[in-house]
């Protein structure tokens, strides 16, 4: 990388795109015909604060040629940002792992309308670190744990634990009673993306997702649930609740769509990512990280 090149290039959150073929003449055109939803002017403003780059991290201008393949970086930015009135804590920061808690309504990563206002953002800031990178996702609706690696060097044997299954994670949420059930129980089923494409559904076929409940506070009609998900799948705890017939408290995805509306911050999706743990890759000792928070 040049020396020149603007600092935050090294971001690895940076977005890239490699441009398609086509018959433009400036990367500028391109970008702008490939990128529908965001006008010249927008793009010609990012171009003349340096937030757009080619691959060895210098400024693009608006007379930079277009070539089929070129990589380009820049930063997606979004308009008036809403911000989360809510504030992540801290729990935990070694030069490998950051651990933090999230609160409810904050995204871990950039999406939709959420660039600055989202956990991975807000953590570089605030640690001065442009290398964390999150090992696992939640939900912007759900609170809780979130892993990051600090350090690229040991950023694959962390990434493992979650591709090999071995770390145990349990989440806590609130539900209706599931009087006629015995505890523990497993769900196991099939999952899919549903329509319209953000909500998921369970469909005939070999499982690909497999979740144990367990009862944990059983009062009224509303009882506590410890839930251990063994795959990763979206939303699949929301998902296998609702299945069961005890939709998460707050959910407006399942079992039915509910109509779009503003976040309503008194009544948050009663779900929390409460507890990890697992063996250390580096040190071979066992940990464990809970989160400050409740339901």
């Amino acid at each position: 990388m040049s020396p020149s090149a603007p600092s935050f290039i090294r971001d690895a959150h940076a977005s890239t795109v490699h441009l398609p073929s086509g018959a433009w003449t400036t990367v500028l055109d391109c970008l702008c015909a490939h990128f529908a939803t965001i006008d010249r002017g927008q793009w010609l403003d990012r171009i003349a604060r340096g937030r757009v780059l080619d691959g060895q991290g210098m400024p693009v201008t608006p007379h930079t040629p277009y070539r089929e393949g070129l990589r380009i970086h820049y930063y997606r930015e979004v308009a008036d940002e809403p911000p989360i009135p809510f504030t992540e804590t801290v729990l935990h920061v070694d030069e490998h792992l950051v651990v933090a808690d999230k609160p409810h309504f904050l995204p871990v990563t950039p999406a939709g309308g959420f660039v600055e206002q989202t956990l991975l953002r807000r953590l570089i800031r605030r640690l001065g670190n442009p290398e964390l990178v999150p090992l696992h996702r939640i939900d912007r609706l759900t609170a809780g744990l979130v892993l990051f690696s600090a350090n690229r060097d040991s950023r694959a044997a962390y990434q493992a634990l979650f591709r090999e299954h071995r770390i145990d994670k349990r989440y806590e949420a609130l539900a209706p009673a599931l009087s006629a059930f015995e505890f523990p129980l497993l769900r196991r089923s099939r999952i899919v993306t549903g329509e319209p494409f953000f909500r998921m559904q369970e469909v005939d076929g070999e499982p690909n997702s497999k979740t144990r409940i367990e009862s944990i506070e059983r009062s009224g009609d509303i009882w506590r649930y410890a839930l251990h998900p063994v795959t990763g799948r979206k939303h699949q705890l929301r998902l296998h609740m609702a299945a069961l017939g005890a939709p998460i408290v707050g959910d407006a995805l399942y079992p039915a769509l509910a109509e779009k509306a503003d976040d309503d911050y008194q009544h948050p999706l009663k779900l929390l990512a409460h507890s990890l743990a697992f063996v250390d890759p580096l040190s071979g000792e066992p940990r464990r990280f809970e989160s400050r928070l409740s339901l």
